[in-house]
């Protein structure tokens, strides 16, 4: 029952996503910067750790994850830091998904060549 549930909240996540690209016009960076607030804002209310314990991976997986991840990480370090904490706390979390992005964004930009 875990993995149907995983699957209807992570592929929910996916369809607003996929709605708002194609119903609301919206280019994939305004999506993925809405999505990340959102995340966030879940976070921020106490939602999104009840709906990651509900859905497993279909509520960790989606980017929305990454906004929960930079305020969970940011709430965490402020309480111990302070407000140096919050900016510590983001980067702590998170640093090992911007890294991959911008290697794997490297490695792309040289093994393949540009459309425009």
């Amino acid at each position: 029952m875990v993995f149907l549930w995983s699957f209807i909240i992570g592929g929910l996540i996916c369809v607003i996503g996929q709605l708002m690209l194609d119903v609301g016009k919206l280019t994939p960076a305004h999506t993925l910067s809405t999505l990340v607030v959102a995340g966030a804002i879940l976070d921020g209310f106490g939602l999104y750790e009840p709906l990651i314990d509900f859905a497993g991976a279909g509520a960790t997986v989606p980017i929305t994850s990454f906004g929960n991840n930079l305020v969970h990480g940011a709430m965490a370090e402020a309480e111990k830091h302070g407000i140096i904490g919050v900016v510590t706390g983001m980067f702590e979390v998170t640093s090992s998904g911007i890294s991959a992005a911008i290697i794997f964004g490297m490695i792309g930009a040289l093994l393949f060549k540009s459309k425009g």
